[in-house]
């Protein structure tokens, strides 16, 4: 009887897993094959080489340039705020916390995931970009990529804490004895011992905080002005390719129209993109992986 039991749980979770391998395939035939009828119509070198983002004017432009641009503008200063944040609160979350604090600290750092994103948009928009329009650039418009993008990074930061504490965690006490052993101070010991021996767990973490970065749709929709702008520059009004989506999938296009696939040859684009990274991670993982 209890054999039976454990081969109907592993038969639930080899399920569960084609499942989500099944749905994944699913939303890759979707993007392709709506993309296919856009790229029949839109060549891929002016696809990926054009420096402006009008499918809907009457004088057309396709490059998806402008909004790759956005997407990596604001999914950087998102890093920039969730890296230093989120792996210094893990460090001190699993290496200098008393328990009682960790098991108080943690679950309201955790709380950060749980708020709606449209409120982080127009937290953005109504908080954090008057705040820096008053103190450090007054020229700055309202509509930027600067505000959405400080607040992904606070978005994303619990993603990147929770995880990377629990790789740091997992380094093997035998390791941090050895360390104190030698008359090396906590610190030390946090960064020149754990630190490294859970990089590849700690790498997962900023892989999968950028993929949320990248992914983000409410905040920039909101808060970065929903302008394709080529520019580097996070100070200035942008738009991502998700902000694009959204702006777009309202249900008034016609259907089979380039404009409508072009919502699909940018998603495709967006999952490639993100594919790149988690790839990138993985390598990582492999390549620094410890083995206790």
């Amino acid at each position: 009887m209890r054999g039976l039991g454990e081969r109907a749980i592993e038969a639930g979770l080899g399920l569960a897993a084609l499942t989500s391998i099944a749905i994944t395939l699913a939303i890759l035939y979707v993007l392709a094959s709506e993309s296919v009828g856009f790229f029949l119509v839109v060549p891929v070198g002016d696809f990926l080489t054009d420096t402006m983002w009008t499918p809907l004017f009457a004088d057309a432009h396709f490059g998806i340039l402008p909004l790759l641009c956005g997407t990596l503008v604001s999914s950087g200063v998102g890093l920039a705020v969730a890296v230093p944040l989120g792996l210094t609160s893990a460090l001190y979350l699993s290496e200098f916390a008393r328990p009682r604090t960790r098991e108080l600290v943690k679950p309201f750092l955790e709380l950060l995931a749980g708020v709606p994103t449209v409120v982080y948009g127009y937290f953005a928009l109504l908080f954090v970009t008057p705040l820096l329009q008053r103190w450090l650039f007054p020229d700055m418009p309202g509509f930027n990529l600067l505000a959405p993008g400080l607040v992904i990074g606070v978005m994303i930061i619990p993603y990147v804490s929770s995880l990377s504490e629990d790789a740091l965690r997992a380094v093997p006490m035998e390791l941090r004895e050895a360390a104190f052993a030698m008359g090396a101070t906590r610190l030390e010991v946090a960064a020149r011992v754990v630190l490294p021996a859970a990089f590849s767990g700690v790498a997962a973490a900023f892989a999968l905080g950028l993929s949320r970065a990248v992914g983000e749709t409410m905040v920039v929709a909101i808060a970065a002005g929903q302008q394709p702008n080529l520019t580097l520059d996070p100070r200035e009004p942008a738009a991502t390719i998700t902000a694009y989506i959204v702006q777009v999938a309202l249900g008034d296009l016609p259907h089979g129209s380039i404009g409508y696939r072009s919502i699909f040859a940018a998603g495709l684009t967006l999952m490639v993109f993100t594919l790149a990274f988690n790839v990138a991670a993985w390598g990582l993982r492999r390549r620094f992986r410890e083995a206790y």
